[in-house]
């Protein structure tokens, strides 16, 4: 299976670069894998196509401020992207550094507002580990000082706005460098909408890591190794999905990062084992789906693992084609984009 087989042409001016004004306000495209259609409504409208007894599980996972800036003693340039706390020292972290090549062990990166950094290791990765050193604790300084981790793609810096929108209304459990961009669609009042209507919901986390963004290196799907993420499935969230299942309701993941999850622990039968771990599992076309019977997603990027995802679970030349109708008829793609529904 080659990586050029999952890509697709879009125009520049389809990168949606802001969020919406209301963050339901998003168009939604409808794909129906039993007729093969796909239709077009608003988000807000969602709840039109479920039904009692579905369960939306939603990766409940905070962003965290992790794009940092600073300057050497010698007055260069430094930014750091915080990818991962290390244990055993709240203070100390995994970070990617740009330049890495310049810095060396041991030398110090004034921040902002009093605060440190000291170089203490570089990896074989090319990532340093970071101790950093203030007048306060890291954690407050990180979310005061801190900038809005986006993706690249957006090419641009953060802004207020994005402090509030890159972020679900459902975060909670801080540790991402990048959101789970199918719940930011969701805001509290269609989620008690939902509830109403007899739509259950259930929560997972999943710490989506930088390699959401990285591209596919190799020639051949096969070759690629996936990227880990740090996950936790509760057991309420277990039993719900168990629940579902043996009433017969669909359970609806809102992102691939909830799909990851709930898959990684899937059993045959459907149902999902509660605990915690570092999730690995590569979807693409041939995964046979275990737990997730619907699923709500963004437009992903060309070649992306992302994308192979969903082709695996609505079919590689329906998915493609419903990107081509989307690119015809002008949705807005990536993390601030539209969504689609898979039934």
């Amino acid at each position: 299976m080659l990586v050029k087989d999952f890509s697709f042409h879009l125009p520049q001016e389809l990168i949606a670069r802001h969020p919406p004004e209301k963050r339901d306000g998003s168009r939604l495209m409808l794909l129906d894998r039993s007729s093969a259609s796909v239709s077009e409504d608003v988000f807000c409208n969602l709840l039109r196509y479920l039904r009692p007894g579905d369960l939306l599980v939603l990766n409940d996972t905070r962003v965290i401020p992790a794009r940092l800036f600073g300057r050497k003693q010698s007055g260069g340039r430094v930014e750091l992207l915080l990818l991962q706390r290390l244990s055993g020292c709240d203070e100390c972290w995994e970070c990617m550094v740009k330049p890495a090549k310049r810095l060396s062990k041991g030398e110090e990166i004034l921040l902002e507002s009093g605060m440190a950094a000291t170089a203490l290791f570089r990896s074989d990765s090319g990532n340093w580990q970071v101790r950093f050193l203030g007048n306060e604790p890291f954690s407050h300084w990180l979310e005061r000082e801190g900038h809005v981790p986006l993706p690249p793609y957006l090419q641009r810096n953060d802004l207020l706005e994005d402090r509030e929108r890159y972020q679900t209304v459902v975060a909670r459990e801080s540790g991402a460098v990048a959101a789970p961009t199918a719940g930011l669609h969701f805001t509290h009042e269609l989620l008690n909408r939902l509830a109403l209507r007899g739509a259950e919901t259930a929560f997972v986390t999943l710490h989506v890591g930088l390699g959401t963004f990285q591209p596919v290196r190799v020639e051949r799907v096969e070759e690629h190794q996936i990227h880990t993420e740090r996950y936790v499935i509760p057991p309420e969230t277990a039993e719900a999905v168990a629940r579902t299942k043996a009433a017969g309701g669909r359970v609806i993941a809102v992102g691939t990062t909830s799909a990851r999850t709930l898959e990684y622990s899937a059993q045959n039968d459907g149902k999902v084992a509660s605990g915690s771990g570092d999730a690995d599992i590569f979807i693409y076309p041939g995964y046979d789906f275990k737990a997730v019977d619907a699923l709500i997603t963004n437009f992903h990027l060309s070649e992306s693992t992302l994308l192979m995802l969903v082709s695996a679970f609505a079919g590689q030349e329906f998915v493609l084609e419903a990107y081509r109708e989307a690119v015809a008829r002008k949705f807005r793609f990536y993390s601030y984009g539209d969504a689609m529904f898979i039934t």
